[in-house]
């Protein structure tokens, strides 16, 4: 957990790197964040942080579970039995997310955060498949202390080989606000089109796009933004090519150092006037729509 701290008062402090949290802005909302498959948390420390300056709370986790059949690695968690075409929609897609939040509930109770978080306010943020799971998973029933999600590069296509027919879209059961960012040098959500049963790197294939409009419902305030010439791999940093499959993607032409920076100033907005509803966040996401930078390459609600 990363969380607004004092300067360290005394030689424990200073020597152990354990810094009190500044009760100042508590009840502190909590965002955590869902990782990409084989992306270890140490990538998302940066965004991390940056919710932390922002007055938020950020967790991160290293999840080691199956991937698929016969696979193993880091994993924002994938329930397979509960994404098959007969069980999807029958409980969360991740048994991370209870996990965490229940540790995040301990964490309440004792250690440095203990009485400092408010518990009713969580944001989640997925990247990839964390993203994927994120959006199936946060039905108000299962998970009501969820306030608003946000993803980067996810979408909730259903792969073929799960049982889903060519083309299926599952619905996200998401009721509080969504974020869906995206990057227009996504190589893999492009390279991937062949697991729905289209031709990889298909003009019209932008399963971002068709879950912000068709799987969300349709009384659930969503964005939809897209960043010039962002990457797939963008919320993470250092640039690992290795991990998530990066290696699909070519080299991309704008600054992925400058361009995670504008994600995490979305993040951060977003999640402040969403979790914290801050009236200059609130603005400050309402001139998303305007495209007054030129990194927003479209900016969308519904």
């Amino acid at each position: 957990m990363r969380h607004p701290a004092l300067e360290a008062s005394n030689d424990i402090e200073r020597m152990s790197g354990m810094l009190a949290a500044d009760p100042a802005g508590a009840p502190y909302p909590v965002v955590i964040v869902l990782p990409g498959i084989n992306v270890a948390s140490v990538g998302y420390l940066d965004l991390a942080v940056a919710l932390a300056r922002a007055g938020i709370v950020a967790v991160t986790f290293d999840w080691v579970a199956e991937l698929f059949p016969g696979q193993v690695g880091l994993t924002p968690g994938v329930d397979l039995s509960a994404v098959g075409p007969d069980t999807y929609g029958s409980k969360p897609t991740t048994p991370a997310l209870a996990a965490v939040l229940d540790a995040v509930a301990q964490a309440q109770e004792a250690g440095p955060l203990a009485g400092l978080l408010d518990l009713g306010n969580i944001g989640l943020f997925g990247h990839s498949a964390g993203g994927t799971v994120a959006l199936q998973s946060a039905r108000p029933q299962w998970f009501p202390q969820v306030r608003a999600v946000a993803t980067y590069g996810s979408h909730t296509m259903a792969s073929q080989q799960l049982g889903h027919a060519p083309g299926t879209l599952l619905p996200a059961p998401v009721e509080v606000p969504v974020l869906l960012v995206g990057g227009t040098a996504d190589g893999i959500v492009a390279a991937s089109a062949i697991r729905y049963g289209e031709e990889a790197g298909a003009p019209g294939h932008d399963p971002i796009e068709r879950t912000w409009s068709e799987a969300l419902p349709e009384t659930t305030e969503a964005w939809l933004v897209e960043l010039a010439d962002a990457g797939h791999m963008l919320p993470a940093a250092p640039e690992d090519p290795t991990s998530a499959r990066g290696f699909l993607e070519a080299p991309p032409a704008a600054d992925q150092d400058h361009l995670r920076e504008v994600l995490f100033d979305l993040l951060v907005t977003f999640f402040a006037a969403t979790l914290g509803d801050d009236p200059s966040a609130l603005a400050a996401r309402d001139r998303w729509l305007g495209h007054h930078q030129p990194e927003i390459a479209d900016a969308r609600r519904r």
